[in-house]
Parts: C-alpha cells; structure tokens; sequence
C-alpha cells in the first residue's frame, strides 16, 4: 500500500539524489520530512511576548558593545592628544571638555581632535537610543505584570534578560530544569574519595551572567535575604565560591517560580478578557 509516509521517503530519497529541482525551500521541506519520520520534529509554537523581551535585551546589549567600541576608539585618540589619556570611565561630557582644552599644532593632531569630537558625538547618539530601550523595557514589564522588580538586584535590563532568555517559564518542568538550563545547577567533579561540585560550564550563559550579577548584588545589600543565606552559608564552613553557588541556585529558583506565576496570571487574564468584552 502506497501511503504518505511512503510517498514522504520516497521524496526525501529523490531530493538527496539530486533529482528533480532543489533550492533551500525543498531542501527544508525534505529535512522535515525526515525528521518527522524518525519522531524528531520539534513543535513549533506561536511567537509571545516573552519575544518582545528578548528583542529589546538584544537591542541594548548590541548598543553596549557598540559603546564600549566607540569609547575605545576614543581612549586611543585622547591617549595620543593629552600626556596621561583620558580617565578609564570616559563620558561624552568629559570628553568634550578635554577637547575643548587642546590646540592642534600639526595636521595630524587637528584628525585626532575631528575625528575625537565625531566619536563623542557618535557615544551621545548611542547613550541617547540606550535610555530610549531601557525606556522600552520598563513600559514592556508594566504592560507584562512582570513581578521580578520585587526581587533584590533586579533592575528592568536585568528583568527584562531574564525573561527573554528564559522564554516560556512553563517550558520547564521544574526548577532544577531551569537552575540546568541556566547553568547554576552545580556538577560533580570528584576525584578519588573527595567529593567536589563546581557550576556547569554549560547552559545559556547571558542568563547565567544575569543570575551572577542578581547574586553579587543582593551579597552587597546588607540587608537582603541574600546577604543573610550567603552569610549562613559562610557559617557552615563554605567558601566564598561555595556559597555563592549555592545563592544562585537559590536564585534561581525563585527567579524561575515568579517567572512561571507571571506566565499563569497573563494567561488567565489573556482567557477571561473575552468573556469580559
């Protein structure tokens, strides 16, 4: 019996000989099919917001490179300008008012400056469009119902990575799938009969970045329940590494379980909105 399935692999068969016409649309389409065949298909699923997040953290993190480029390019110019350069932590202020101060008296001294003045003004654009994303994140996390600004060191770019490296919190089965997908789950590395864990190297690592800077943060703040687990950490004889695994880990978890009530409540709301209307 000739079914669809036959007829499937059988166009997948001639796609791979070269028969017929290929171009990349054909090429997709036979890939599928095999993956459909051997059960490796992956649902696809609508895009959410949780996309809009992580078009606006992508946005702003190619901002802040872009910045730190152009800032570099600005230390070299000063350094050859001014005896001793410019400070380390450059704004485009301080930089205008040490132009200012510089009398080219050669050719290539009067590029330095031109071309110094055109990076200043380049830094002040991108410092401008920053504030205007950071503005755009604040306004999607009120719009989301977004919770995490209630948790210490969390700030709306630091929300906002969360949630759009995360995704879907619901995709995940638990909190140990998260704190694994995070890389903040720790791993064995024993040797003999000592038995050692350190954090995994895998795992989304931006997300692990921002999970980090929650912890650091929250072991500054004196007063925060973080500052309190990591210092009973400390007590129980951890190191300092020790204890700030465990913290993220802990983190984590909370992160991941008011991420997925976030998820539940703009469900619910998203299902009685027509009912409402």
């Amino acid at each position: 019996m000739f079914d669809a399935s036959t007829a499937a692999t059988a166009r997948v068969r001639e796609l791979s000989r070269g028969g017929r016409r290929k171009n990349d649309v054909i090429d997709a389409a036979a890939a599928a099919s095999v993956a459909a065949l051997h059960g490796d298909a992956s649902v696809v699923v609508a895009e959410d917001i949780t996309v809009v997040f992580a078009l606006l953290e992508e946005r702003r993190a190619n901002l802040a490179a872009q910045r730190v480029r152009s800032v570099n390019q600005l230390h070299a110019l000063l350094r050859d300008l001014i005896p001793g350069g410019a400070p380390t932590a450059l704004k485009a202020n301080t930089a205008g008012t040490l132009l200012r101060k510089i009398r080219p008296k050669t050719p290539p001294e009067a590029t330095r400056k031109a071309l110094a003045w055109d990076l200043v003004r380049e830094i002040r654009s991108i410092d401008t469009r920053l504030e205007a994303v950071t503005a755009q994140m604040t306004e999607a996390l009120q719009d989301y119902g977004s919770r995490l600004l209630e948790v210490n060191g969390i700030g709306p770019v630091l929300a906002v990575r969360l949630i759009g490296r995360c995704g879907r919190a619901s995709r995940f089965p638990s909190s140990d799938a998260f704190a694994n997908y995070a890389g903040v789950a720790p791993v064995e590395v024993s040797s003999g009969e000592r038995a050692v864990h350190r954090l995994s190297r895998s795992g989304d690592r931006k997300l692990n970045s921002a999970l980090h800077l929650v912890a650091v943060t929250q072991v500054r703040m004196r007063n925060s329940a973080g500052r309190r687990y990591y210092d009973r950490k400390i007590s129980e004889g951890k190191t300092h590494k020790a204890a700030m695994r465990c913290l993220k880990r802990k983190i984590a978890s909370c992160v991941w379980r008011l991420m997925l009530a976030d998820e539940r409540q703009r469900s619910r709301a998203n299902r009685s909105r027509p009912e409402a209307a």
